[in-house]
Order: C-alpha cells, then structure tokens, then sequence
C-alpha cells in the first residue's frame, strides 16, 4: 500500500487543528478559572445573588445566582435617611438607598434579554474603566466599587467578563435605577 499526500496532509491539518481546540480550550477553562477567583476575592456574589430565608437565616439563593435584584420583589418606600446614617441595604442584599437615589444589582448572567449576555468583552472593560453602563451610558450607582474594579489589569478583567458568561443564564430584569426623591420631586424652572 502506498501513503496517500493528500489524505497524510488532511490528517496533519485535522490534527493540528484539533491541537489548537485543546490549547484554545484550555486556555478558556484557565481564564475562567481565574475569573471565578476574582469574582470570589470581590465578594460580587454578596450583592448580586439575591439573600433568601433560610432555617439558619439569611442565606444566598444559588438558584438565582448572580442575577441581581428580584424583579419581582417591588419593595416599600426606603427608610427615612439621617447624616450619621445616610444609606441602606434592603434584606435581599441587592438593593440600596442613599444620597444617590435607589439602586440595585445588575444581574450579571449572560441571559441575552436581562443580563449581560449581549455585552461585548470590551463593554464589560470599559464600563469598569468609566463607571459607565457599557462605557457609555447612565453611571453606575454606589455601592458598586466599579472604581476598585476597574483598577484590575485587562486580563483580570477579560478572566472576569469569562467566569461571568460561563454561568447559567437567568432571565431576571433588574428594576431601574431611581434618583433620590428630592431630586426627583422638584419642578424644573
């Protein structure tokens, strides 16, 4: 039997190929690997995983992991704010009041529709960079410390935006943000 050229070069070109996906995939899970860590060491989870009453208390609801604010949980007015203590956290951990108005965790999972799923790599950067929805919009509200997270290296924060887009997808549309009721009450002039 004779080798044939062609199907020895197919079979070189498949096995390379198939090299590249191993090394691609490899890669990918370190990087991942890297983001989950990230993600661990800035406790994103306390105020993205909603809370939910456990027989030991509070506890995080790993079923709704990373999806922010409960978009049916319609909360009361917030509680009447002094100087010596001007903001709260509502019981779920996803939703705070201060001089900036209300805000709620964004829900980070890749669903396409509610999460982060449409966002490109580099809108996830640089609205860590700018403090900016996508890095161009409404700011992002406290207590995010987008300022903290936006100091990370590229590859920290490319690590991050991978662990995030490996998580189970949750459809949850996190309420708006509202500005504080004073601003909001006045007439303009």
């Amino acid at each position: 039997m004779h080798p044939n050229p062609q199907r020895t070069l197919t079979t070189i070109a498949l096995a390379g190929a198939l090299f590249a996906a191993g090394a691609q995939a490899g890669e990918r899970e370190a990087l991942v690997k890297r983001g989950a860590q990230l993600v661990a060491e800035g406790d994103c989870i306390t105020c993205h995983t909603p809370f939910k009453m456990g027989p030991g208390g509070p506890e995080k609801d790993v079923a709704r992991g990373l999806s922010g604010h409960p978009e049916e949980l319609r909360l009361p007015a917030p509680p009447k704010l002094e100087p010596a203590w001007n903001w709260a956290g509502s019981a779920t951990m996803t939703a705070f009041v201060g001089p900036w108005g209300t805000s709620y965790a964004a829900n980070l999972t890749p669903d396409r529709e509610t999460g982060i799923g449409a966002w490109r790599e580099k809108d996830f950067i640089q609205a860590m960079r700018t403090g900016k929805h996508m890095g161009v919009a409404r700011p992002i509200m406290p207590p995010m410390p987008w300022e903290a997270v936006g100091q990370r290296s590229d590859k920290d924060l490319r690590a991050m935006f991978a662990y995030l887009m490996s998580q189970p997808a949750v459809k949850n549309r996190v309420p708006d943000y509202a500005p504080p009721a004073a601003a909001a009450g006045k007439n303009p002039s």
